[in-house]
């Protein structure tokens, strides 16, 4: 897996701070990633079509000539956002692979960073915005396919590699367990976004999957 630095929590709401005057100016790179923070949050709340490059402007605190020095469009910002998401989503999960040697452990958590995400836009949001966009925009549906067929490599390699230390069942396949586990944070965030749609059946959801893959027997 590609190493990728992690921005302690809290350092893009200070990048902000100093953006909006209240400190030094930052250079061009720190600010990318102040505007970037800001967007991400709009488009989450907002939607691609319902939020404005003024609103975006106004949040990041910083004007709307200066967010297009960064970004020459509102699609091209709304393209930085998701992959700035899944930046953020990786390297989150590298770091919870590097903190333990249980590979049944470190799944468990590399899902919980997917499916749950803590102070960072989640992906998914994004993603589920996306397909609305992507039957009129072939940009954002071009970029959607290439970063979830990527998302999806991304986990395949870590089943593989889970299933090579014995966690994962050896006739579970990888691939297509990888589309799953996509689809779980599709329902997931449905979920959420429906305020408890599933109610306890998420966990039944969670544990049933859990027993699939490692062969565990059901709980009574």
């Amino acid at each position: 897996m590609r190493k990728h630095r992690r921005t302690a929590p809290g350092h893009h709401t200070a990048l902000i701070t100093e953006t909006l005057g209240r400190g030094p100016r930052l250079p061009a790179a720190e600010r990318r990633l102040a505007i970037l923070d800001s967007a991400g949050k709009v488009f989450a709340e907002r939607s691609y079509r319902g939020a404005t490059t003024a609103e975006i402007a106004r949040a990041a605190g910083v004007t709307e000539p200066v967010l297009y020095r960064h970004f020459p469009s509102k699609t091209d910002l709304y393209l930085a956002c998701l992959e700035d998401a899944w930046v953020r989503l990786r390297t989150a999960a590298d770091e919870a692979v590097e903190r333990t040697g249980d590979p049944k452990v470190a799944m468990k958590v590399v899902a919980e960073e997917y499916m749950n995400p803590q102070e960072r836009v989640h992906l998914v949001d994004l993603w589920i915005q996306s397909l609305t966009e992507a039957a009129d925009d072939p940009r954002i549906r071009d970029y959607l396919k290439s970063q979830m067929r990527e998302v999806h490599d991304y986990f395949a390699d870590g089943l593989r590699r889970w299933q090579a230390t014995g966690g994962l069942q050896p006739d579970r396949d990888p691939d297509a367990e990888a589309w799953i586990f996509i689809a779980g944070g599709l329902l997931r965030t449905i979920d959420r976004r429906l305020g408890g749609l599933l109610g306890d059946d998420i966990e039944r959801v969670k544990r049933e999957r859990m027993r699939w893959l490692c062969g565990e027997e059901s709980a009574p």
